[in-house]
């Protein structure tokens, strides 16, 4: 299974809640829930308030809790150049992502810390889903199920597609 790319297009963590819209103070906990529908995937993040206050037979796709965290200023980039992440975040909103780079990009990301997942589903298919905890960006990787003799093919593809985009 692999999902049409506007699917994977999740909007990233909001700085207010979405049923109360108050803002979230720095240090506290707010519910992200996400819902699968047949326009592709919704976010929305919920004060502890509106947690225990929402509708319990509307059940999502997925949901956990995390900590408010505002984003820090970005710094001024002095030589633009596409890294692991922003390879990453391309491919995925490209109209074909390339299913196997994607899942070796996530893994590698998730091992440096950038990514961190948060849960899995096996619906159709083993689907991971991770957040970028400095923004709140989730993204959803299917699974592609390589095998250990497929590795290292995938892995020199990402190192190409990481080196072609450093050449520009």
């Amino acid at each position: 299974m692999n999902p049409l790319p506007n699917e994977w297009a999740i909007t990233h963590r909001a700085d207010a809640c979405a049923v109360t819209h108050r803002p979230f103070v720095p240090g506290e906990y707010f519910y992200t829930l996400l819902y699968h529908g047949a326009d592709g995937y919704r976010r929305e993040d919920l004060s502890e308030e509106a947690w225990q206050n929402r509708n319990e037979n509307i059940q999502p796709f997925s949901f956990w809790k995390s900590r408010y965290e505002p984003l820090p200023p970005k710094p001024a980039e002095p030589l633009p150049r596409e890294n692991a992440e922003q390879l990453f975040r391309r491919l995925l909103a490209s109209e074909n992502p390339p299913a196997n780079a994607c899942y070796v990009l996530a893994v590698m990301l998730e091992r440096k810390r950038v990514l961190k997942q948060v849960t899995e589903r096996n619906e159709n298919g083993r689907v991971l889903i991770y957040e970028q905890p400095s923004t709140g960006d989730v993204f959803v990787v299917p699974d592609p199920e390589l095998r250990l003799d497929e590795l290292e093919a995938v892995q020199n593809e990402v190192v190409q597609l990481l080196g072609a985009t450093t050449q520009k």
